[in-house]
């Protein structure tokens, strides 16, 4: 017993990790879980209607998945998406995982793709998981695990019997005696068990198969020879179809029923035990480091060195980052805890926790408040303190880098401004000096404000009281001495520069009249080139017409340009003759451009030749708008008929669901005929789909000629195709409704009609007024009570609507019942709360009266128990707490031994101490 409980958590919590090692040991089982999974899929699909043939096929889109959990679960799942693309296979299969994680089961390497793509061993485990949740989970004998429960109970049914030895869920079948002793043992009128031999498990296994499939309703899922020709079954094909005999059989044994609900009301009481043991511990540790981490927090003795206190921050980092985020999670924990345990008190019909003192939720959540508002404190103190420190060293290197910087601007200055370089230089040379000495004076006045910021970051530290204040303002003094010199020299030199000047000005001023118009004129040469090669991209024809008109402008402009060329080469055969007069030295080049008069023609040259290239391309460009301007056209026409169509067919699907011509037969038959003609547009779709392929060929992107896309157009399409589906779905289910229930087709109208009256604005659903409507129009008494219209009944009416659902209403009886749904005492009832006590009231909840009943039965209806008693009927750890707990009966008739088990049924619930 104590293997099976330490078994519990790994076996059901872990179910892929096994998953992996069993298909590892033998890839035979696959076959067997094939066969087992398909059919018991099947048995609940046939339910709906439906079934697979290939487990790793029929569940790759996701509908039948979901359609399965609908089934096994009774609950409703998200809309499937119904396209084809593996998108909404994906989301379907996600829609499905995310199901079976809200059941509380942990999904290990289980994802969408996979069974998309039809990994096999990944359907598989994903259906292994849902038996597991939904067929073994529930499964619970003396509070073990699924499996463990599962193989406790075939333990004990097939006790009795000779040569049946279940240890397991794989070789202990092998032999067929384990499903033969099951079926025997509940319905022994359909084998006769004296005649199964050992030594024959074929006609066993096929006996015990055949007889559930036909008398049990649990279809075959193994054939004898996948078991008997395996050396060891798969576990859990033998598992899910052990699980489908414990559920056509489960509820036989009464006496069985009250020992598990003692187990599990002795469970709870012990884990919840346990749980506050835990919260206390994880209290006292968490306040006890609270409480040694503020002193260290609180703590503001300042470092001297930047060193020093980037250490302190980097030991308060390490502290937000190591030591912090495990006692934040601590906390977190401790709180969702406490709420667990106070959740599964009320759940269970116990009384609250109350922690130690100083433990409470509130003391912790209040030194942590401290600890927080310590540590928010020492993180000001220390970035200030940094701060401080931070500012002191930047000022100082800040003054290092922009002297040195000025160091390094100022070397070989002072030699460059005393050379006499202009005395044989052309004029060329001097405007090139005088301009080059003119930039040196702007650069020159460009760090005075270094200089000055120099001087007043050294006037800053001193008042700082910078360690190194003397060498800073030695280093200070130096600069601004040069400084000065520079000045005079600047001044004595630009004045020899300007003398020099005006021997040479007639030449430069053709030089410079030349630069001044070659220059603009390059540029615009440059342009057009770049104008006339560049890559045009245009959409529309009036985009292509603007083109070609800009560029006949273009055109108009090339007869001013070339006078201005010629005039511009005028110029510079001037210079030259004026060299040639004059006998000027001019050895040197325009020293104002780099443009010569080569360069300017064969740009020119250039230019001509781009301009018919231009042109050709532009002609090219506007037949292929003309082109696409027909797609459009051809496309918009095709569009705007199919668009209204659809329109139109969902407005009369809208119309007909709600209409009631004839029977649901004869509507149904309406309904797949208009179907059918729906299909039939498909080939203007299709022709459609191709106008739009070249459409997206040609790259265009718009379209005037219509305000219908083929997205839109594929969006209607598929309503269009889902909603008729949808209509002839709900006539379908009306007509298995009708069938099931036995309602006639005039009940069925009468429904139909009251609902579509009431459903004022045709949406399909009706509010809680119309709803109210409704049920009067069809015969129920909702009474016109102003008081009963908020949805409330007083004390009185509540009271007779009790009695009249048969309860007995004693005043204590009634008090009772008031206390739970008005414990505010306001004297009426809301729905919710009726409907609360309704649940509460018909639910199998546990009670000490139940508890006491429970242990009566396993008494054999005596007033007290025995020790023996309990160590016979209870598992061992369950049976010794109750002994240790339970006080001696002293009754009339008590025996020695005697233990009182209702004084602790009533201890369980808070009923008294226990």
């Amino acid at each position: 017993m104590d293997h099976y409980d330490s078994q519990q958590t790994n076996d059901y919590m872990q179910p892929e990790e096994d998953w992996d090692r069993d298909l590892l040991l033998d890839p035979a089982w696959e076959k067997q879980q094939r066969k087992t999974f398909t059919a018991w899929c099947n048995s609940h699909l046939r339910k709906a209607g439906t079934q697979i043939e290939n487990i790793e096929e029929d569940f790759r889109d996701g509908l039948k998945l979901m359609l399965l959990l609908e089934v096994i679960s009774g609950e409703r799942l998200a809309k499937p998406e119904r396209g084809k693309m593996r998108v909404h296979k994906i989301s379907n299969v996600n829609k499905a995982l995310d199901f079976i994680a809200s059941k509380g089961v942990k999904l290990v390497s289980i994802g969408a793709e996979e069974i998309v793509d039809g990994n096999v061993k990944m359907t598989l485990g994903m259906i292994w998981t849902i038996i597991l949740r939904f067929a073994i989970q529930d499964i619970s004998v003396e509070e073990t695990s699924a499996k463990e429960g599962l193989l406790l109970w075939c333990q004990r049914k097939t006790a009795p019997y000779k040569n049946v030895n279940i240890q397991n869920f794989h070789i202990s079948w092998k032999d067929g005696l384990g499903f033969c002793a099951l079926i025997h043992r509940h319905r022994p009128e359909l084998i006769d068990y004296g005649k199964l031999r050992k030594d024959d498990p074929l006609t066993n296994l096929n006996t015990a198969f055949d007889v559930a499939e036909k008398y049990l309703d649990i279809p075959k899922m193994l054939d004898a020879e996948d078991i008997v020709g395996t050396a060891r079954p798969d576990e859990k094909a033998i598992m899910t179809y052990v699980s489908s005999f414990y559920h056509a059989f489960s509820g036989a044994q009464k006496a069985e029923t009250a020992a598990n609900r003692i187990c599990k009301v002795l469970a709870v009481n012990q884990e919840n035990e346990q749980l506050m043991e835990d919260y206390e511990k994880l209290a006292s540790d968490l306040l006890e480091w609270i409480r040694r981490t503020i002193p260290w927090l609180e703590n503001r003795v300042p470092e001297n060195t930047m060193h020093a206190m980037q250490q302190k921050l980097e030991d308060f980092r390490d502290y937000r980052r190591l030591h912090k985020p495990p006692k934040v999670q601590e906390k977190c924990q401790l709180e969702i805890n406490f709420n667990t345990l106070q959740t599964k008190l009320r759940l269970s019909n116990r009384p609250a926790f109350m922690p130690s003192e100083g433990r409470m939720v509130s003391d912790i959540n209040n030194a942590w408040g401290c600890l927080e508002q310590a540590e928010k404190g020492y993180e000001e103190w220390l970035l200030n303190e940094i701060r401080r420190l931070e500012r002191l060293d930047h000022l100082a290197e800040k003054f290092r880098q922009k002297a040195s910087i000025h160091e390094a601007w100022t070397d070989g200055k002072e030699l460059m401004l005393r050379q006499k370089d202009y005395e044989m230089a052309t004029l060329s040379e001097i405007k090139a000096l005088l301009k080059k000495h003119e930039a040196f004076e702007s650069d020159l006045a460009a760090h005075q404000d270094r200089v000055e910021q120099i001087a007043a970051i050294a006037q800053e530290l001193n008042e700082l009281d910078y360690y190194d204040s003397p060498s800073v303002n030695a280093r200070c003094q130096k600069i601004c001495d040069q400084w000065d010199n520079l000045g005079a020299l600047t001044q004595k030199r630009r004045e020899a520069l300007e003398r020099t000047e005006k021997l040479l000005e007639t030449i430069d001023e053709l030089y410079l009249e030349y630069a001044k118009r070659a220059a603009p004129f390059n540029n615009w040469m440059e342009g057009a080139m770049e104008d006339l090669q560049d890559t045009f991209i245009v959409h529309t024809i009036e985009e292509i017409q603007g083109l070609t008109t800009a560029h006949e402008q273009f055109k108009a402009t090339l007869p001013d340009a070339d006078k201005e060329r010629l005039a511009i080469l005028g110029i510079h055969n001037e210079v030259s003759k004026i060299v040639q007069t004059y006998h000027v030295n001019m050895a040197g080049t325009n020293p104002y451009t780099t443009i010569t008069p080569q360069e300017i023609n064969g740009k020119w040259d250039h230019v001509r030749q781009l301009v018919p290239r231009r042109d050709q391309a532009l002609t090219e460009e506007h037949a292929r708008q003309q082109h696409n301007e027909r797609l459009r056209k051809q496309f918009g026409a095709q569009a705007n008929v199919i668009g209204p169509w659809i329109q139109t067919k969902m407005e009369e699907i809208g119309r007909i669901s709600i209409e009631m011509h004839g029977t649901l037969e004869d509507q149904l038959s309406h309904l797949r005929q208009y179907e059918k003609s729906i299909v039939n547009y498909k080939p203007k779709i299709d022709q459609l789909e191709g106008d739009h392929q070249l459409v997206q060929e040609a790259l265009i992107f718009d379209n005037k000629h219509t305000n219908y896309t083929m997205e839109h157009i594929r969006v209607g399409w598929e309503q269009l195709l889902t909603t008729i589906a949808r209509t002839i779905n709900e006539v379908e289910n009306q007509i298995l409704t009708r069938d099931a229930k036995g309602i006639s087709q005039e009940q069925m109208n009468e429904f139909r009609a009251s609902f579509n009256h009431f459903d004022r604005d045709h949406s399909g659903t009706l509010g809680p007024e119309e709803f109210k409507a409704c049920l009067i129009s069809l015969g129920y008494d909702i009474g016109n009570d102003p008081q009963k219209k908020t949805g409330m009944m007083d004390t009185d009416d509540f009271r007779a609507c009790l009695i009249s659902m048969g309860y007995n209403m004693g005043e204590a009886e009634f008090a009772r019942i008031m206390s739970i749904v008005d414990p505010n005492r306001l004297g009426v009832v809301t729905f919710q709360a009726f409907i609360d006590f309704m649940s509460r009231e018909t639910a199998d909840t546990d009670t000490a009266d139940q508890v006491m009943a429970s242990f009566k039965i396993l008494a054999g209806d005596k007033n007290y128990i025995t020790v023996d008693e309990l160590r016979r009927e209870l598992p061992p750890d369950q049976a010794e707490y109750c002994i240790a707990r339970m006080a001696p009966y002293t009754g009339p008739d008590a025996v020695p031994g005697a233990l009182d088990y209702m004084s602790f049924s009533t201890a369980l619930y808070g009923e008294s101490d226990l």
